[in-house]
């Protein structure tokens, strides 16, 4: 039975990720991760995981085991935006991601990556996922995450640019839009703002989003692309199984909608009305604010995925109702 092996498996994306593999396919799913005194063990507690492996552990597992493995989902990263050590980050999302991808390469072996929509810095020069090295040299990310991430995205396109150098048997990195959902708890500050509000709709309280510093823009009208977790996992399985697709993709819904629409879809999930209301954004980050995201989902529809995603209103009842509102919110 192939294996595949899931890093920051025990994380959000990830554990969704991990997690429906190991129920509903015949993959043996191993996970690599660090929980310390966290309680992201419950992430993948209801299923039925392979193996655990500690992230120094990686490479002799993939030595040991590389005529089973079928695939690499490489999910793990540092992905706090507001991290402050640059040269951890680099270390955890350029440097091991780099050293993952000459591993599959070395071994023709299949290699699922995430990057980030923070790789758009701004959105100045649009959201395109256009595969060309001269395009992602304009993107000017706003943080060392961003950054990072941006960083292997040039490193892979170099890499597969030329007909000498070795790569994986299918390569894909997926620069994931604003995710929300399931199994997101562990994050703190950095969850949903669904999965932030949610206590205070509950009960009927108001919520609290930011004033708008742009023209334009209403308070609590900032745009983002919210896709739901599960439309996440519904991709990496399909790219599962369809190992002809390479390349670089943006993974949203390619629809826009406002934190304020968030908010009332949040409300609506538990049946309460709407309070909102809106507080000064902080000083230190209204220049760095992005007032707009959303994916263009061309080069994946082209390629050939035609699931529709979840609206949001569709993907917050979701969550709201089979998760967030039980005594057991985890997937």
């Amino acid at each position: 039975m192939k294996r595949i092996l899931v890093t920051g498996g025990a994380g959000f994306i990830g554990s969704n990720i991990a997690g429906t593999l190991a129920d509903h396919t015949d993959y043996r799913v191993v996970v690599v991760d660090e929980f310390g005194e966290s309680d992201k063990w419950r992430n993948l507690s209801k299923h039925k995981i392979y193996e655990i492996i500690s992230p120094d552990e990686v490479f002799y597992w993939l030595e040991a085991n590389k005529n089973e493995l079928d695939a690499i989902i490489h999910m793990g990263a540092i992905s706090s935006t507001t991290e402050t050590n640059v040269d951890l980050i680099l270390e955890v999302n350029f440097t091991l991601s780099r050293s993952l991808w000459n591993w599959a390469a070395q071994n023709q072996k299949r290699f699922i990556y995430a990057s980030s929509a923070a790789t758009y810095g701004s959105g100045g020069d649009g959201f395109g996922d256009e595969n060309s090295l001269d395009a992602l040299t304009k993107l000017r990310p706003l943080n060392a995450y961003g950054w990072s991430k941006h960083l292997f995205d040039q490193f892979v396109l170099a890499a597969t640019s030329t007909a000498t150098e070795k790569k994986p048997s299918q390569w894909v990195g997926l620069k994931f839009f604003n995710v929300y959902g399931p199994n997101e708890y562990h994050k703190g500050t950095q969850s949903s703002v669904v999965e932030q509000i949610f206590p205070h709709a509950k009960y009927g309280r108001p919520v609290k989003l930011f004033k708008s510093y742009r023209e334009g823009y209403k308070d609590g009208g900032q745009l983002r692309d919210f896709i739901y977790v599960k439309d996440c996992v519904r991709v990496v399985i399909w790219l599962l199984a369809t190992p002809t697709v390479n390349g670089l993709f943006n993974l949203g819904t390619g629809k826009a909608r406002s934190f304020a629409d968030l908010a009332n879809a949040t409300f609506v999930a538990v049946g309460k009305p709407p309070a909102i209301t809106y507080i000064d954004m902080p000083t230190e980050i209204r220049d760095k604010y992005q007032y707009f995201t959303e994916a263009n989902m061309d080069r994946l529809r082209a390629a050939g995925y035609k699931e529709a995603f979840h609206s949001l209103e569709e993907g917050v009842k979701d969550y709201v109702v089979h998760y967030l509102n039980k005594d057991d919110q985890y997937f």
